[in-house]
């Protein structure tokens, strides 16, 4: 009773721990705590002070449960919650049904409820929810942790935000009641599960219109909607002249690839920021990636599964990426570096390379064939290799010059003239010198 315990959560604590030795009615226990109760007095926490205020002032906004509803988009029955938003000076409430309490709904509700009622509070007051507060202060020298996607909404309309303390509805009491009074006068009398959302959506919004806007007078002595024309709704911050853009944040790291994971999709970033941590910034149509409050990278808005590659993110050696190549340590990097060194040997020999085939589809075997003698040809020309074997053999020329079966079939047709080389001997003569030099160093290290 201490703890602030209602009589019936005591009962049923006595009957668990004591069992059938426990022998006394529930009515005993409520006359026991009642006079307990009396004998001890009132305490400071138990007195509630009405809160009055002026109109435009304050919204509270909180979610609450209420069944499973059949999803036509999806096809089966889910879990389904409401939004109410009610505004402390009139009651009034805007109510949507939703299917769960991401940041994205929560934000999007926030939009929608501002503009059906014409205006901006000025200050929010929702509940602790993860869609507006990462991290509260359970201390004086803490500092409450808001969303930023949620900031970035206030900022927009110009409200501020005042967050539930935790575990105290009773400082937003007027939207508690009010998702009381949807749950107990809508959706007590629904039969959700074979209702569709659409027929539910419909129904709920010209509930609230008729009967939660028309209720029976409370406090205020006035109906909620009559109370929020006459007074609320003039007072309140008009709408901006252009609409809030959903967006939602993320942290990522850059992995290896240069790409970073924001929801379930993959966008590349400059390589420079491998396994750096940065910002992801997500809307409708875009992703943005920012590191330091610098933008590194704008993409399109893709769906799950795909990546987003651009030249500008990605280095041009860098390696495919693939479950064939994402292998780490120093095996797949060894034999890309020898590859890469027997390509620029091999390369040092030839003539001038051959054009590119095209791409996209499968290449012709009598264009790749004419390719090919194109390019036999050019080398044969270069080096002054024109034997008949040469000539006759476009992969003579592919593989890198004659050889020796050349040299004896152009022995035989007379004079030849002198080959030619691909560097002159000066060239040679440096490239040697150089080589030397850097050994002596490479030495004395």
């Amino acid at each position: 009773m201490t703890k602030g315990k209602q009589p019936k959560v005591i009962y049923d604590v006595l009957c668990r721990e004591q069992g059938k030795d426990f022998v006394a009615s529930y009515d005993a226990v409520y006359r026991l705590v009642r006079r307990l109760r009396r004998e001890r007095g009132v305490r400071p926490e138990e007195v509630a002070i009405p809160l009055v205020t002026r109109p435009g002032l304050q919204a509270q906004i909180d979610f609450g449960y209420v069944g499973k509803v059949f999803d036509s988009d999806t096809g089966r029955v889910r879990k389904a919650w409401v939004f109410v938003l009610t505004l402390a000076h009139s009651r009034h409430m805007v109510v949507r049904l939703v299917f769960d309490q991401s940041e994205a709904t929560w934000l999007r509700c926030h939009v929608e409820a501002f503009e059906e009622l014409g205006g901006v509070p000025e200050f929010l007051v929702p509940d602790n929810t993860k869609a507006a507060v990462i991290r509260r202060a359970f201390a004086l020298d803490e500092e409450t942790t808001l969303n930023r996607s949620y900031r970035e909404l206030a900022r927009h309309y110009g409200a501020m935000i005042d967050p539930t303390p935790v575990r105290d509805p009773k400082k937003k009491g007027r939207v508690e009641s009010g998702v009381k009074y949807v749950k107990r006068g809508h959706f007590a009398t629904r039969e959700l599960e074979t209702s569709d959302a659409i027929t539910e959506r419909r129904e709920l919004q010209r509930w609230v219109v008729a009967g939660a806007g028309g209720r029976p007078p409370g406090t205020t002595r006035r109906r909620p909607r009559e109370a929020f024309e006459a007074e609320e709704r003039a007072t309140l911050k008009p709408l901006p002249a252009s609409r809030f853009e959903l967006r939602r944040w993320a942290k990522a790291t850059v992995h290896d690839d240069s790409h970073v994971r924001f929801e379930r999709a993959f966008y590349s970033v400059p390589f420079v920021h491998l396994r750096q941590e940065v910002m992801v910034c997500g809307t409708a149509t875009s992703v943005l990636i920012y590191l330091d409050g610098r933008r590194l990278a704008t993409h399109a808005r893709v769906g799950a599964g795909r990546w987003t590659r651009s030249r500008s993110t990605c280095p041009s050696t860098a390696r495919p990426t693939g479950t064939a190549t994402r292998r780490s340590g120093s095996s797949a990097r060894t034999r890309s570096a020898r590859g890469g060194l027997r390509a620029r040997r091999a390369g040092a020999g030839r003539g001038p390379e051959p054009p590119a085939p095209g791409a996209g589809g499968r290449a012709d075997p009598r264009a790749s064939a004419a390719r090919r003698a194109e390019a036999a040809s050019r080398r044969a020309l270069h080096f002054g290799n024109l034997s008949p074997k040469a000539r006759g053999d476009p992969r003579a020329g592919a593989r890198g010059g004659p050889g020796r079966r050349g040299r004896r079939a152009r022995s035989g047709r007379g004079p030849a003239r002198a080959p030619r080389f691909a560097r002159t001997p000066a060239e040679l003569v440096a490239r040697a010198r150089s080589r030397m030099s850097l050994g002596d160093e490479r030495a004395s290290c």
